[in-house]
C-alpha cells in the first residue's frame, strides 16, 4: 500500500489526482473527511501517526515546509519516526533542488535528507523538486499599471510547472524499488528571467529593490516567517544561484527522462497562474 502525505495541498492535490481510483493508494490529510481511501495524518500530532501508517509499504513524504524550521524539523521527524516504527520499506521524499541551497528554507530539507540517509528504512529516494512556475506568478505579477517590479535583477528560474514535479512524484512512489537510493534533481530546462516574464504577460519590467520587496509583503498581511523567506527567493535568483547552473549537466535532464516525455513550458504555467487582474 502507498499512503501520500500533505493530500490536501498544492503538490498533494495533484499529486491525488494522479492517483484516483486505485485501491492500493491511501491519502493522508489533517482532516480526511467522508470518504473511503483517507487517514488523519497530522505531522502536529505526532501520537496518531502510528495507526495513520499502518499497513503502508510506501510512504510519499509531501514536505510540509510552511512554518518555522524547527517546527518543519519535527515534522518530518515525526512522520519518518513514524514510518520506521511500522515497517514501512520506502519512503519517497519531495524535497528541494540543489542549487536552492542559498534559500532560507533548505535547512530543514537538508536535514530531512540525512534523517532519511541515516533512518532504519529499507530504502529511500529523494525528489528535489525545483521551485514551481506558478511561484514566479505570486512574485512577479505585473502590478496595476502592467509593471514587474520583482528585484530579479538579471536573473533567472530554472522553474517547473508543479503538475510535473507531481506527475514524476506519484510515477516513483507507484514503482520505488528502481529508485532506491536516488536523490533526482528536477529543475526546468528553460531558466525565465524578468523580461521573459514581462514579455509573456505583456507588461514591462523594472526591477525594484529587495527592501521594497521587503515592505510590500510586510505590508501584505504575510505570516511574519514568510517575509524572510520570499524575499530570499527574490535574492538568490537575482544572484544567479537558481538557474539551473548548479545542478550537475548530467542531472538536468532528470525530469524529462522520468516523465517520459518533454516538461510543461515553464513560461505558459506562469502566465496560466497569472491573477484574473493582471493586466
Amino acid at each position: 500500500m502507498l499512503l501520500v502525505t500533505g493530500a490536501s495541498g498544492g503538490l498533494g492535490t495533484l499529486i491525488a489526482e494522479r492517483l484516483a481510483g486505485r485501491d492500493d493508494v491511501v491519502l493522508g490529510t489533517r482532516e480526511p473527511g467522508a470518504g473511503g481511501g483517507r487517514r488523519r495524518i497530522d505531522f502536529d500530532a505526532p501520537d496518531t501517526l502510528a495507526e495513520g501508517f499502518s499497513s503502508a509499504d510506501t510512504v510519499l513524504l509531501v514536505s510540509a515546509g510552511y512554518g518555522e524550521d524547527d517546527t518543519v524539523i519535527a515534522r518530518h521527524d515525526a512522520a519518518i519516526a513514524a514510518a520506521e516504527k511500522a515497517g514501512v520499506r520506502h519512503v519517497v521524499y519531495t524535497s528541494l533542488s540543489g542549487d536552492g541551497d542559498h534559500l532560507p528554507y533548505a535547512l530543514a530539507h537538508r536535514w530531512t535528507e540525512r534523517r532519511l540517509r541515516e533512518s532504519s528504512l529499507a530504502a529511500w529516494t529523494v525528489l528535489r523538486n525545483g521551485l514551481y512556475a506558478e511561484l514566479l506568478a505570486y512574485l512577479a505579477a505585473p502590478d496595476a499599471s502592467g509593471v514587474i517590479t520583482a528585484p530579479l535583477a538579471g536573473g533567472r528560474l530554472a522553474a517547473v510547472a508543479r503538475a510535473d514535479l507531481a506527475e514524476v512524484a506519484a510515477r516513483v512512489a507507484l514503482d520505488p524499488s528502481p529508485h532506491a537510493g536516488r536523490t533526482y534533481e528536477l529543475v526546468g530546462e528553460v531558466a525565465l528571467g524578468g523580461r521573459e516574464l514581462a514579455s509573456a504577460a505583456g507588461a514591462s519590467y523594472v526591477p525594484g529593490t529587495l527592501a521594497e520587496a521587503r515592505s510590500r509583503l510586510s505590508a501584505s498581511g504575510a505570516v511574519p516567517f514568510q517575509v524572510p523567506m520570499l524575499v530570499g527567493t527574490y535574492a538568490a535568483i537575482a544572484a544567479g544561484f537558481l538557474d539551473g547552473s548548479g545542478v550537475p549537466a548530467a542531472d538536468r535532464p532528470t525530469l524529462r527522462t522520468l516523465l517520459g516525455r518533454a516538461p510543461r513550458p515553464a513560461l505558459t504555467t506562469y502566465t496560466q497562474a497569472l491573477p484574473t487582474d493582471a493586466p
